[in-house]
Parts: structure tokens; C-alpha cells; sequence
């Protein structure tokens, strides 16, 4: 079996590409090389920008798969090359979409593939939508071979998984902590959630790969731990080994303060309570049973970010953005004390 993955370093497509390694699937990579280190020495790679459709059509012309996966489209222009690139060159066209695609605000903390998507808080989210809308069609009446997957919050051994950081990415929030400094948690911490190690992530997303019940199918592929965020923060403390500080802020708030876009990242996707039901991915793999819990996946990553100091990206404007949110509330708090 063979099969070309557009990226395949990523957080999500990383796990896959390695599990995948240790298979007899023949497993292509299609991208610029960027982040290419340390990839199985089986991984073929294919070296191009697939944003630029001749150069990619000429790269690929000799060449058909078993299974093709994009997991960089975040447009319809892309999934539209897509579809002008692999139609009848694929069995199987694999489109990564997103769990912040249901429906906000949420009409239910129960999510399934069936949810309704509508977001009117984040773009990103409303261009999966598009995507996912022009494939399906694609599929009905073309007979496009698509399976679309929707992961929620996946993370790897490269970033600790957070709710509220900067554009520079978590370790700021975790020197925050290892300083004895609050950190800022959206809401009051309650709202349920979900993290998914990516190693769990990709062995539902291998056993949908050349499945024939996942072609024209729509699949959440998430953990079953249901955690609230106080959680999620206290089990990164207790690794760190320093006392939990949260500072509670509400999401409303932090979406309007700025420059942050808390929009999208909080009121459009984590400061909802959501419960994903992955009853269907079961049933068409049916070994599929996710085994990382947050608390040891969070330690796992906590120690290589720790052993690496590449990942450690300070990010001070962030960590002046906090203390400067935190003294504004508590001035607030102190007038009306008054």
C-alpha cells in the first residue's frame, strides 16, 4: 500500500509518519524539507511546494496512491488543487478538518460527527467548513474517494498543550509558573475539555487509511479523557512540581482585551464544554482504543521541552501582557471593594 502525505512533520502527521514506518505501507512525504530531520530513513520524500499547482502536478505525474492526506489545507483553493491533482489518482483523499468547526455556541456538550458546523467566532473554522462542504460535494458528484477527519486539541513532545499563550507558542506560560507567577485560565477553569497525544491520534488514523467504511464518511478522532482546564493546569504544576496559581479571567474579557485573538481560540473553540463521543471510529477500527492519559502524556512532553532548550521560546511580551491583565482586574476589583 502506498500513500503521500502534503506535510507529514506536523503535530498531528509526525505520529503517523513514524507508526506508519514501522509498516509495509510505502509512505510518501510531499513538502519544502523544512522540518524533514529525523524522519525514518524508509519516509521517501517528494521535495516541492505543493502551493505551486505545476510544479506539483509535474512532480507527481508518474505517481498514484493508495492514500492521499493534506494536512495543511486550510482553504477551498487548496482542497480544489487537491481535488485537480489526485482525482483518479487516489483511492482514498484523507482531509484533516477540525473540531472547531461544530457548532458555537455549543447546542450540546455532547459532540459526534452529526453536530452541526457553524462558527461565527473564527475563520479558521468557518474555512474548514467550506473545505469539508466543497469535498463532500466532490464526493457525491464525482465520486471523489474523501474521508474527512475532525481531530480537537492534539499535541506532541514539541509544546506543551495550553489554553490561553502567546503567538510564540507555551513556554512562557510554564516559565510563568516555574517563577512563582500566576497564570491566566479563560472562565473559572470548570469547562470540560479534551487532549489527544498523538500517538493515540494516529492509530485511529492509520486504521481508517485504505479502509472502505471511511471513504465518503466524516470522523472525530479525539481522546476519551474528559478533563476541566483547572486539570488540565494542575497536572502540568504537578510535573513542573510548583504550586498551581491559576488567575481566572473571563474568555469575553481576554477576546476583547487584545491583540491576542482569543476570538477564535477561546469563545470560537476551548472555553466550550465539549464531550466527544467516538463511537464511529471504533466501529471502523475497531482496535482502537486511545491509552494516554493527559497526566502521563503532559509529563512526557514537559521532560523533553525541559531537555531541549530549542523548544524554549520566550516570548516577554506575552509574559508583560499577563501581569498587565491581572493588575488591571485587580484594580478593578479594589474600586468596587470601595
Amino acid at each position: 500500500m502506498k500513500a503521500l502525505f502534503i506535510g507529514g512533520t506536523g503535530t498531528i502527521s509526525m505520529a503517523i509518519t513514524k507508526m506508519l514506518a514501522e509498516t509495509d505501507w510505502e509512505v510518501y512525504l510531499f513538502n519544502r524539507g523544512s522540518r524533514n530531520e529525523g524522519l525514518p530513513n524508509n519516509i521517501k520524500i517528494i521535495k516541492g511546494d505543493i502551493n505551486n499547482e505545476a510544479e506539483a502536478a509535474e512532480l507527481l505525474k508518474e505517481y498514484s496512491f493508495d492514500v492521499v492526506c493534506d494536512f495543511i489545507g486550510f482553504g477551498k483553493g487548496q482542497v480544489e488543487r487537491d481535488y485537480r491533482l489526485f482525482a483518479g489518482k487516489t483511492k482514498q483523499y484523507m482531509y484533516i478538518s477540525s473540531a472547531s468547526a461544530y457548532h458555537k455556541p455549543c447546542k450540546s456538550h455532547i459532540i459526534t460527527e452529526g453536530t452541526a458546523l457553524a462558527n461565527p467566532y473564527w475563520e479558521y473554522s468557518r474555512n474548514k467548513i467550506v473545505c469539508e462542504e466543497y469535498l463532500m460535494q466532490m464526493y457525491r458528484e464525482n465520486g471523489f474517494p474523501v474521508t474527512i477527519i475532525r481531530p480537537s486539541h492534539t499535541y506532541d513532545e514539541r509544546s506543551i498543550p495550553l489554553g490561553v499563550h502567546g503567538d510564540k507558542g507555551s513556554w512562557q506560560v510554564v516559565k510563568r509558573m516555574l517563577a512563582g507567577k500566576p497564570v491566566i485560565i479563560h472562565g473559572d477553569g470548570t469547562s470540560l475539555w479534551t487532549m489527544t497525544h498523538n500517538s493515540d491520534f494516529a492509530k485511529a488514523f492509520i486504521g481508517l487509511m485504505g479502509n472502505a467504511h471511511a471513504v465518503g464518511e466524516v470522523f472525530p478522532i479525539t481522546s476519551d479523557e474528559t478533563l476541566t482546564w483547572n486539570q488540565i493546569y494542575q497536572a502540568i504544576a504537578d510535573v513542573l512540581g510548583v504550586p498551581f496559581q491559576p488567575y481566572y479571567v473571563s474568555s469575553a474579557f481576554l477576546a476583547e482585551a487584545g491583540p491576542y485573538d482569543f476570538t477564535g481560540s477561546l469563545l470560537g473553540d476551548k472555553a466550550c464544554s465539549v464531550v466527544f463521543d467516538n463511537t464511529k471510529v471504533k466501529r471502523a477500527v475497531p482496535g482502537f482504543v486511545p491509552t494516554v492519559r493527559f497526566e502521563e502524556g503532559v509529563r512526557r512532553v514537559i521532560e523533553h521541552v525541559l531537555a531541549h532548550p530549542e523548544l524554549q521560546t520566550e516570548d516577554p511580551e506575552f509574559d508583560a501582557w499577563c501581569d498587565k491583565v491581572i493588575e488591571v482586574q485587580e484594580e478593578a476589583k479594589a474600586k468596587l471593594r470601595n
